[in-house]
């Protein structure tokens, strides 16, 4: 048999938009990737959905990440190996890439965004300046057992910026080593929590006095330290901080050049069914119809996923009008060569309802693909504007689970764009203090935030 492929890439600092444009398009081919730990969820939406996934942390040993690494290969399959940061800083490529070698397994490696420079860039600390530093060197919070040359801190405090890797857990012996050998008490060091993540947290204080704060603030690794003068520059250049910080918990796809900073957080998923057999029953009677009513971008992208799967596509809409919700649905549906013929002025049930009343429904059949929790308002308008209506569920709509920890306190407002994405955040995070501005898009989901108690 053939022997596979591996690809050892950078995921970078966690959100699956810093992945580089490669990296995310060879996940998009693997047949099996092994992912360090801390690889944040959100960089494996982009994987192959019928790629194999294998944790790092249930191995127990580098061993037998390389031995997996090594077995896919020879099994022919498509490896990628997806590491935190960058493969190439602190993270272990050349046990693997030897282990490649002895088995004359062909790979590649694609760089990634590094921690300290995910920590530097969303702390507003620049590792370099002008006026301030002119180097900066990486230095590991743990040595591997057995290495021939011990770190030289002497040299390493003489560098006018230093940035510590894993060095949460040993904060005092480091801190200690770079003082007594050289490095004043009072250079300013910033530690740089889960860097680029929504729980991203960051402290400032000294050298001295670094394990105090730690422990104090409660710091978590991953963390980063950035050590010397720079650190002091966080509390002008924190962009973070200083923008208006907006939670979005609806599916949108990110929106860039808006005013302040968005942290997308999103309360509901979208997933196919289990079972698409009822539903292409109706596709491949599609002709019954006159008219088909589209609620959202998703039903557009499951009814045409479906189409094509029974070997259909958009020729077969021949003749039948289409009605779209609003213009992200309308949108979505040029993306399938599909001009809506009809679009309500106000995107929402009650718009598009009003839209359908100007025109004669009676004796017509409409197929409205929608989610399991649609608001069946639009059906039972449209029946009684005399039309036939058949509803049925195209995707489903489940609640996100393992939500992290968030302090609300740090956010300016939050945005709400659906009832269920209100459901969720009032479940798992109940109601934002005083001062956290609530804003709802659509009058259902503002009904529901009333209901709540959060507005």
């Amino acid at each position: 048999m053939n022997k596979g492929k591996v690809y050892l890439v950078g995921a970078g600092p966690g959100a699956k938009d810093l992945i580089s444009l490669r990296g995310q398009a060879v996940l998009k081919q693997a047949e099996a990737v092994i992912y360090d730990y801390l690889v944040d969820r959100e960089a494996l939406e982009c994987v192959n959905p019928q790629a194999k996934l294998i944790c790092c942390d249930q191995f127990d040993s580098q061993g037998k990440v390389n031995s997996a690494m090594v077995k896919f290969a020879k099994e022919g399959k498509l490896v990628v190996r997806l590491k935190n940061g960058d493969p190439f800083i602190f993270g272990r490529a050349c046990e693997e890439i030897e282990a490649l070698l002895k088995n004359q397994i062909e790979f590649e490696v694609i760089p990634g965004i590094t921690a300290a420079a995910a920590a530097a860039c969303f702390s507003g600390i620049p590792l370099t300046s002008r006026k301030i530093s002119s180097s900066v060197i990486f230095v590991s919070g743990h040595e591997a057992k057995g290495k021939k040359v011990a770190i030289d801190w002497r040299s390493i405090a003489k560098n006018d910026t230093i940035v510590l890797y894993m060095g949460v857990k040993n904060i005092h012996s480091l801190s200690q080593q770079l003082i007594r050998n050289g490095k004043p008490a009072h250079t300013a060091v910033a530690a740089v929590s889960q860097a680029g993540r929504i729980t991203q947290r960051v402290i400032v204080s000294t050298l001295g006095k670094i394990e105090e704060a730690v422990k104090k603030n409660k710091i978590i690794a991953p963390a980063i330290f950035i050590i010397g003068e720079v650190a002091r520059l966080h509390k002008r250049f924190d962009w973070v901080k200083k923008n208006k910080r907006i939670l979005f918990t609806g599916l949108s796809a990110k929106r860039f050049f808006l005013k302040g900073n968005y942290f997308h957080l999103p309360m509901v998923k979208i997933v196919p069914l289990d079972s698409y057999a009822h539903f292409d029953r109706y596709l491949r009677k599609i002709h019954d119809f006159n008219w088909i009513a589209f609620t959202s971008r998703y039903s557009v992208q499951y009814f045409f996923q479906r189409l094509t799967q029974i070997g259909f596509d958009a020729r077969e809409l021949q003749g039948i009008k289409i009605a779209a919700i609003g213009a992200s649905t309308a949108a979505r549906l040029k993306d399938f060569g599909i001009i809506a013929d009809l679009i309500p002025e106000v995107e929402s049930s009650k718009g598009l309802f009003a839209a359908f009343k100007r025109i004669d429904l009676k004796d017509k059949r409409i197929f409205l693909p929608h989610s399991d929790i649609s608001d069946k308002g639009v059906a039972h308008g449209l029946q009684k504007l005399g039309a036939e209506v058949v509803g049925y569920v195209a995707y489903k709509n489940v609640a996100t689970l393992n939500l992290p920890e968030l302090d609300l306190a740090e956010f300016d407002e939050v945005i709400f764009t659906s009832p269920s994405g209100v459901r969720n955040f009032f479940k798992h995070y109940a109601r934002p203090p005083q001062g956290v501005c609530i804003k709802c898009i659509g009058e259902v989901t503002r009904l529901q935030a009333e209901k709540l108690g959060l507005l």
